[in-house]
């Protein structure tokens, strides 16, 4: 297996898992947010990431969450489901269980907090790929995982049969660069391209997607991927520079945390302030409630023409 047996490509926003205020799973407006993202022409979702809160829901919400995904979704899109846990073994019966509910794959990080050695990132990935029958991305975030999934690893990774892409978060742009060069010619490669440098990368190197956290621009981020595979780089480049004023203002360098909150606290803040599905943070993640703060938050989306007006929050 390899790219070439799945055609995932364009832009995928990280879904974010909607709770009520009290902390219980909101399938409605999980249902909700599959519907919008449809509605806004994404290429894809990825539940049960870094943005979905994976980590404080139980086996059986982490179940009904990818069931819920790929049964609203319909075929209309691509859904990946995101299994990350502490063994491959247990990452495995994630995986499993959401390829048989019918996503289009799995990711998984390197197992959090274990800051496994490379030839333990190896081997995981070895055992992941024997106890799965489907497409695997590996998914290199560094901030969650203690490990950093460097070029000359994720080359050895692209060779597992299974593996078929990667979602590469890691904070070094010249390192990501990198190793999309070297991996692309057998797996599909999920970055930082919708950036000015990213997109002059596209142009004379090529590249697959981006799966960003949620999509705070609604339609204008597929239509740069549609804008590229025709051939026309206007469009691209302006989305481009757009991105690259607009992130920093809201989050920290690498991307893991808000300038205001937790990234999924902030996000969520975000998506709520732009009227789409969203829900709330569950503990341990806290909702932002600084007023100061929102207002901040919604001056930024007002300043890059995404809100009509600063509403008093």
């Amino acid at each position: 297996m390899n790219r070439d047996d799945v055609d995932w490509q364009g832009y995928y926003p990280a879904f974010v898992t909607p709770f009520t205020e009290a902390g219980d799973l909101d399938l409605d407006t999980l249902r909700a947010l599959v519907d919008h993202y449809v509605a806004e022409g994404m290429h894809g979702i990825v539940v049960n990431g870094t943005c979905g809160e994976w980590f404080s829901q139980t086996p059986e919400e982490r179940r009904a969450v990818a069931e819920t995904a790929v049964e609203r979704a319909a075929g209309r899109l691509r859904v990946l489901v995101g299994s990350t846990a502490y063994t491959a073994r247990e990452t495995a019966q994630y995986a499993r269980h959401a390829l048989a509910a019918g996503a289009d794959g799995v990711l998984a990080s390197p197992p959090p907090y274990a800051k496994l050695f490379p030839d333990e990132v190896i081997a995981f990935y070895r055992d992941l790929d024997a106890a799965v029958d489907g497409p695997i991305a590996v998914y290199n975030w560094p901030h969650g995982s203690g490990v950093d999934i460097g070029t000359e690893l994720a080359d050895e990774l692209a060779d597992i049969d299974q593996i078929v892409a990667i979602k590469d978060s890691t904070p070094d742009a010249d390192q990501f660069f990198a190793t999309s060069r070297r991996v692309r010619d057998r797996v599909r490669v999920f970055g930082p391209y919708m950036s000015v440098r990213g997109l002059e990368v596209l142009r004379t190197e090529g590249g697959d997607g981006t799966v960003g956290g949620g999509s705070l621009f609604g339609r204008p981020d597929p239509a740069f991927w549609e804008s590229y595979w025709r051939g026309e780089y206007e469009g691209p480049r302006e989305h481009a520079v757009a991105s690259d004023r607009l992130f920093p203002k809201l989050w920290l360098p690498g991307g893991w945390a808000g300038k205001y909150g937790a990234y999924q606290s902030q996000l969520k803040a975000l998506m709520t302030m732009l009227g789409q599905p969203a829900g709330h943070v569950r503990r341990p993640r806290l909702p932002i409630t600084d007023a100061g703060s929102l207002r901040t938050m919604r001056a930024v989306l007002v300043e890059e023409g995404l809100l009509a007006e600063a509403a008093e929050q």
